[in-house]
């Protein structure tokens, strides 16, 4: 019985001697984003946000820096990536060409800004935070769920364009949000 173990035991540590590479070199691939018409992906990679044809090829940095760029959003039209950086200590919301080129800081609070959408009209950047509500609210004080507020892409002032936490919200064709009902009496 002890001659058919040993055979058994090195094919076992044959296996794991060829896995280990594997376990070595983490691709860290991370928040990929289709373009709208299909035809690309932003991915984050080690903190840096790269574009790949969706067929597969090499992919390009868009970014390469000490900070960490991360969840990529294609505008409609496919003209734009917003995405979320640390550049100034805490997240603000981005926004670059798609063809690549300089990131405009857009978010200026020192709450994480992290973006979700578009508007339809690709003007402004839907995000969600966590800025402090008002006393009324019946999330203060808290601040820790997080709100959707949009601020346009030529750097306006942000405005808070929704209530009610909802991260990863979509817009719907129109403008309207996607939202559940609030429950009766509350």
């Amino acid at each position: 019985m002890e001659n058919t173990l040993r055979p058994s035991l090195a094919l076992l540590l044959l296996a794991f001697a060829y896995l280990l590479p594997a376990q070595e070199s983490p691709l860290w691939l991370r928040y990929p984003a289709i373009s709208p018409d299909g035809e690309q992906i932003v991915f984050s990679f080690k903190g840096d946000l790269y574009k790949v044809p969706a067929a597969g090829g090499q992919a390009y940095p868009l970014t390469l820096h000490d900070a960490r760029d991360f969840m990529p959003v294609w505008s409609h039209d496919g003209k734009w990536i917003a995405f979320a950086s640390d550049r100034y200590g805490n997240f603000d919301v981005f926004l670059m060409p798609a063809a690549g080129g300089s990131a405009t800081r857009l978010t200026y609070h020192s709450a994480g800004d992290f973006p979700s959408d578009f508007t339809p009209d690709d003007k402004s950047v839907i995000f969600s935070s966590s800025q402090l509500d008002a006393a009324a609210n019946q999330q203060f004080p808290s601040g820790v769920l997080s709100e959707l507020y949009s601020v346009p892409g030529d750097r306006g002032r942000p405005e808070d364009v929704a209530d009610d936490s909802g991260r990863k919200c979509p817009l719907q064709p129109g403008g309207l949000y996607a939202r559940l009902p609030r429950p009766q009496g509350v």
